[in-house]
């Protein structure tokens, strides 16, 4: 991965920054509170200032911010250019913390808003009215936090970088998992699922970007299998199907592919149809094209065969793992690729008897088209 510096670093930060304090401006919302906690995870408050998980992020429309960890030792080594106050200070008490740092701020404002993010429950909101005297306290959707989502899915070039090194990794890890099948040292659901933990660790990475899914031929009729893996034969006659991400510096790749071993006409089929599903819909992933269009392509491969895919054709990945926009033949005329977004491409087709087959790779779509960064494959034994 590309090394950047102290300062370039602190400048993508800071731009990020500066785009929400504009809409604040924008919008006239005085204040905003970010949680990532237990009860409400968002990774916003790592958007913002580096803070991996774990604090409450507060910023007014003026630019002052404080960030308030519950680690204050690790927020000191990986917040990035903020004021760190500890959440010891407010008897770690969220609603107790708002109100005292707001009061911090210097904010001459003659009509007081907040914005809450919309997921914040309405005892909680409740709570926060009462304590926020003053104060106009606004929890609805259409707000800065959805405004938030949508900056979110235009990265940036350090986002880039990071999510293109995840992908490299797990390039690197679907490289190794075929080669141990070709030599016949992989047996089961845990084994390619535990080989994963160890290799993106060895990596540089920090963890997988969600539970890795490793379905054998008994349980691949699932998008998603449950439990996610078990002691089941992976890979075996049939169809098997492996999603895994790996996440580097917070971002998150997000791969599948699937093993097609002695495999029957039908189960051919299926396989043909999502590889050429895969390849139609490709060059749809292209600025200012019509989200939907790419979604309508895929399906319309899979109804002229009398087959239906019973997911979207994607999603975009970055500090979650699903993030926004979704490719879906239900988007609306007006969404539109962008540069800058990392969208993933995954058509599957499922059935109970004959099992699934699912094809996803990671593509960034740049200013003259797209540019896949994974390379996840059909691995035929």
């Amino acid at each position: 991965m590309k090394k950047y510096t102290e300062s370039q670093i602190k400048s993508f930060y800071k731009a990020r920054r500066e785009k929400l304090f504009d809409y604040m401006k924008k919008n006239k919302i005085t204040a905003a509170v970010f949680e990532d906690c237990e009860e409400r995870r968002d990774s916003s408050v790592r958007y913002f200032t580096g803070h991996p998980s774990d604090a409450l992020w507060i910023c007014d429309c003026n630019g002052e911010n404080a960030l308030i960890p519950w680690d204050e030792n690790l927020a000191e080594k990986r917040a990035v250019d903020v004021k760190i106050i500890p959440y010891n200070k407010y008897e770690r008490k969220n609603v107790e913390c708002v109100r005292e740092v707001l009061k911090s701020f210097k904010i001459a404002e003659p009509r007081l808003k907040v914005e809450l993010s919309p997921l914040t429950p309405y005892p909680q909101f409740l709570k926060y009215v009462d304590a926020l005297a003053g104060w106009d306290v606004l929890c609805r959707e259409n707000s800065v936090h959805d405004f938030v989502k949508e900056l979110r899915a235009i990265k940036d070039e350090y986002e880039i970088e990071c999510t293109k090194e995840a992908a490299r990794v797990g390039d690197l890890i679907i490289d190794k998992i075929e080669q141990k099948l070709r030599e016949g040292s992989i047996k089961t659901e845990t084994e390619v699922a535990l080989l994963i933990e160890n290799q993106l660790r060895l990596n540089g990475c920090e963890k997988t970007g969600f539970e890795t899914l490793a379905a054998g031929p008994s349980r691949s009729f699932a998008i998603h299998a449950f439990p996610n893996y078990t002691g089941a034969a992976w890979p075996g006659d049939g169809l098997s199907i492996l999603d895994f991400g790996v996440v580097f510096e917070g971002y998150t790749s997000d791969t599948t592919l699937t093993v097609v071993k002695n495999a029957t006409k039908e189960q051919k089929k299926l396989v043909e149809l999502v590889k050429t599903a895969a390849e139609k819909a490709l060059p749809y992933y292209k600025a200012d094209e019509k989200i939907k269009m790419a979604a309508i392509v895929a399906d319309d491969v899979f109804k002229k065969a009398k087959k239906m895919m019973p997911h979207t054709l994607g999603h975009g990945i970055g500090l979650y793992i699903h993030e926004f926009p979704r490719v879906s033949a239900k988007q609306s005329d007006d969404l539109v690729f962008k540069p800058g977004m990392i969208v993933t491409l995954e058509p599957g087709l499922y059935e109970n008897e004959v099992g699934g087959v699912r094809l996803e790779n990671d593509i960034l779509i740049t200013e003259t088209g797209n540019e896949v960064i994974s390379h996840s494959k059909i691995i035929e034994l």
